[in-house]
């Protein structure tokens, strides 16, 4: 029976995506160890959370039927320690929450591990996100809708369901011991790049030397021209012109992650001065909440708190994504482009290198049935002059005469 599962609810933006490919790419060497990550693909924890949320999601919800079950299952019947990892179970209802800890059996020790930022970072990255996924929606509308105390519309519940603190760990961990919830804090800018790793390690009870070689999946930041350029592609290739797989193979993965978050001197995204004091003061409230509780804070909750901007910070004038220098976003077009043109010219010469290679069979399977034809003609030929080489022959024809009436 398993001892323990830490379920890793979220939230997005907070080193999710590294975490998780580092469990997965470790997960035979964890298991043997006496810890379980349950995963036959990288993402079998989010078609998990699909299922037990019942989440639409592009059609993947399809893939993702029975998910959670089967997830349950591997846990039940692991002796030892579990991980289970998804952002997107931050907005599970107190509903599906206990459906997940029944799943798990009777006399599991469940710990809820909540990974947390501070709001002045996390705002933009969430708009950033939204873009990401083909969303189209501004930066001001974005900003306006999750300040709006109704907190109405799809957007502003998804928001507030993935990044507000507080209520999640209520909804995650309310019939927990506050021993047993564990909020993991980001680091402030400038800490060391393996901090945040070893908060998470030392919640999930391994050595983070072990198991700290440097993942190759992460969800790395744009800057504002390039933010921009996305969202007007979006624009672009909606309403069924791209489809999802490849706007996640070509947009997503290909553009904004693998080369224009790489691009350097752009500025970067950050929240306009009205929004940054709204989200100063909300940061103050949940502080205080969250020591109020008495959950097992990994790090500081200080580092909720944003860093005050830096006088160069303070200096420079906001850079809106909503109009923005355009000769900036020219530039970033220009190095979409150029990126699109040698991924055309590499998947074109994959395809070529494919075709030589069937064609290289080909000739080669012809060669082989030449050299067999000859072989059969020579043996025919012999066979007129040769008794036993004539009684051989005979018997080749019968049988193979028979499998062919069989067939």
């Amino acid at each position: 029976m398993t001892a323990k599962v830490i379920l890793h609810v979220g939230a997005p933006k907070t080193g999710t995506s590294y975490v998780q490919d580092l469990l997965f790419t470790h997960r035979e060497e964890l298991a043997a160890a006496g810890t379980l990550y349950p995963a036959d693909r990288f993402d079998a924890h989010f078609l998990a959370a699909l299922d037990l949320m019942e989440l639409q999601w592009g059609g993947l919800e399809k893939q993702a039927v029975g998910a959670w079950d089967r997830l349950a299952e591997q846990v039940r019947g692991w002796d030892g320690t579990v991980i289970v990892s998804h952002e997107i179970l931050a907005t599970a209802t107190p509903t599906q929450v206990r459906r997940a800890f029944a799943s798990f059996g009777d006399g599991v020790e469940v710990h809820v591990v909540l990974s947390a930022r501070d709001l002045v970072r996390q705002i933009p990255a969430e708009w950033q996100e939204n873009v990401k996924h083909r969303r189209v929606v501004g930066y001001r509308d974005f900003l306006d809708k999750i300040t709006d105390p109704a907190r109405k519309g799809t957007l502003a519940s998804w928001f507030w369901g993935v990044q507000e603190v507080p209520d999640i760990l209520d909804r995650w961990g309310s019939s927990l011991p506050a021993s047993q919830v564990h909020v993991v804090t980001v680091p402030p800018p400038g800490a060391p790049r393996g901090l945040l790793w070893e908060r998470f390690a030392s919640v999930f009870g391994l050595d983070a030397a072990t198991y700290a070689k440097p993942s190759g999946r992460d969800n790395p930041s744009m800057g504002v021209p390039e933010t921009a350029l996305i969202r007007r592609i979006n624009e672009r290739v909606n309403n069924g012109v791209l489809a999802n797989e490849d706007y996640r193979q070509f947009v997503r993965e290909l553009l904004a992650h693998q080369h224009l978050s790489r691009r350097t001197g752009s500025p970067r995204l950050t929240l306009p001065p009205d929004v940054r004091a709204w989200a100063e003061d909300l940061s103050e409230t949940w502080i205080k909440v969250l020591a109020a509780k008495g959950y097992d804070v990994v790090g500081s909750l200080d580092d909720l708190r944003p860093a005050p901007a830096s006088r160069s910070e303070a200096e420079a004038s906001f850079a809106d994504p909503d109009a923005p220098d355009e000769d900036q976003v020219a530039e970033a077009s220009l190095d979409a482009i150029v990126t699109l043109l040698q991924e055309n010219a590499r998947l074109q010469a994959r395809e070529h290198a494919l075709r030589e290679d069937v064609h290289a069979a080909h000739r080669e399977l012809d060669r082989v049935r030449g050299l067999w034809f000859r072989v059969k003609r020579r043996l025919v030929r012999e066979a007129d002059g040769n008794a036993v080489l004539g009684r051989a022959l005979s018997f080749y024809r019968r049988v193979r005469g028979s499998s062919s009436r069989s067939a």
